[in-house]
């Protein structure tokens, strides 16, 4: 596997992450913070791109911070299975933690965490 290429916008605050650079892909919005660039056909990620990076790599006082993925609530079940299966796999888990919130016994709410990277080497 080719190392990514991971370019930071200050201005923006926007880092991408492209596993293949130039390969089209089909976008999923998991939260208006990230969207997860996959190729369909061929079940891997592509890309990621996160809005307001610093925010979502921000530290709380009780470890990294979490966020829910509604996106995937818009997707249907083979969608939706598809989408955690490659969130769950490499390079996708690399920079994102799938985790679950459950307030209820009945209620799972899926979540992630962002591995925080030095924005310096992100350029």
């Amino acid at each position: 596997m080719k190392k990514p290429t991971i370019n930071y916008d200050e201005a923006s605050d926007t880092l991408y992450i492209s596993f293949e650079p130039g390969v089209d892909a089909t976008g999923i919005e998991l939260n208006e913070h990230i969207l997860l660039r996959i190729d369909k056909e061929k079940r891997k990620a592509i890309g990621i791109t996160f809005l307001e990076y610093s925010l979502l790599a921000q530290k709380s006082d009780f470890g990294p911070r979490s966020f829910p993925l509604t996106g995937l609530n818009q997707l249907s079940g083979d969608s939706r299975e598809l989408v955690v299966s490659i969130l769950l796999s490499p390079p996708v888990r690399d920079y994102l933690v799938l985790s679950t919130y459950t307030p209820s016994y009945s209620e799972a709410i899926p979540i992630t965490s962002v591995h925080p990277l030095p924005v310096a080497t992100a350029m």
